[in-house]
């Protein structure tokens, strides 16, 4: 009780006073630096003096020298008044090449592989010092609660219909498409939307229990269901798993023809009529306002529009 009772006691401007007094070692000329009166700053030196049950300051011939006690407040009496010049300064602006927070960014491997290695260096080189963390969208973690509680700052993917409670913006928009092995038999002869569905297809783990991705979420709408044979959570891998196997990956063309070149791969169109894939970014209203996210989600948009030209090639 003793130590809040004292906590109470002190506020902002009494710590300004505290600093100044010991980095100036005069009343005088902390009154100057300050804006006040000197008499103003002697009363508030006698409260911390009060506060410390500590001199402070004491004579030492012609000037004044620091305690022990007051040497060991300057810094963290500095760092109090850092963290209180800053704790608004994100609301007021955001100075990308000052910078030194870190943007937490949830995203599956699903998107377009050059997305988000474009995304990471170009907020590097606007914002050197920030640090940068990826997160995955898996089974583990609840993407709504983790913005909600500020553990990420964006979530980037793909959804039917986007979930009402979050904000969100459009990224970019790409069709739905085929990955096949350059030996499968569809290559050859296409195939009919029973053959397609009868297919052995693989698809990437679900987010969370009980999840469907937008292939699935359509399907089931109009009442069909295809033959997954095989989850992956690393869609990065899935690929090389079709170039070498019977499998089918359904997803957009972008992630697709990213591949072509490296592995014995083809693309072919579903026979089931798909609505484009949309990539939405979501995040939460608690970051709605700040400075610094709203800088993340612009470079995110620009990101995603220098996927634009090669969408239309």
């Amino acid at each position: 009780m003793r130590d809040q009772a004292l906590f109470d006691k002190i506020d902002l401007h009494l710590i300004r006073v505290l600093h100044t007094v010991l980095i100036e070692r005069s009343v005088s000329r902390a009154a100057l630096r300050l804006g006040m009166y000197q008499p103003q700053v002697s009363a508030a030196l006698k409260r911390l003096r009060e506060l410390a049950g500590d001199p402070l300051l004491v004579r030492s011939g012609a000037t004044m020298v620091p305690t022990e006690a007051a040497l060991r407040m300057i810094e963290p009496s500095a760092s109090i008044l850092r963290a209180a010049e800053g704790l608004f300064s994100d609301v007021r602006g955001f100075e990308p090449a000052a910078a030194t927070q870190t943007f937490r960014i949830a995203a599956s491997d699903y998107l377009d592989p050059q997305f988000l290695p474009a995304l990471v260096a170009d907020l590097k080189r606007e914002a050197p010092h920030t640090g940068i963390e990826i997160h995955p969208l898996s089974a583990d973690g609840d993407y709504r609660a983790r913005l909600a509680q500020g553990d990420i700052d964006v979530v980037i993917g793909n959804w039917l219909q986007p979930p009402g409670d979050l904000h969100r913006a459009e990224l970019f928009t790409d069709e739905v498409a085929c990955l096949v092995a350059q030996d499968h038999p569809a290559v050859r002869r296409g195939w009919s939307t029973d053959d397609w569905l009868a297919c052995e297809h693989v698809a990437p783990t679900p987010t969370h229990a009980g999840a469907r991705g937008v292939i699935d979420e359509h399907l089931e709408a109009q009442g069909l269901a295809r033959n997954i044979t095989a989850r992956c959570a690393h869609f990065g891998l899935i690929p090389a798993m079709v170039a070498s196997s019977l499998l089918v990956l359904t997803t957009g063309r972008l992630f697709c023809e990213r591949y072509l070149a490296r592995l014995p791969l083809a693309i072919l169109p579903p026979p089931v009529a798909f609505p484009p894939l949309t990539y939405y970014q979501l995040w939460h209203a608690r970051s709605h306002g700040s400075a610094a996210a709203r800088w993340l989600r612009t470079r995110t948009r620009a990101a995603a529009a220098g996927l634009r030209p090669q969408q239309e090639q």
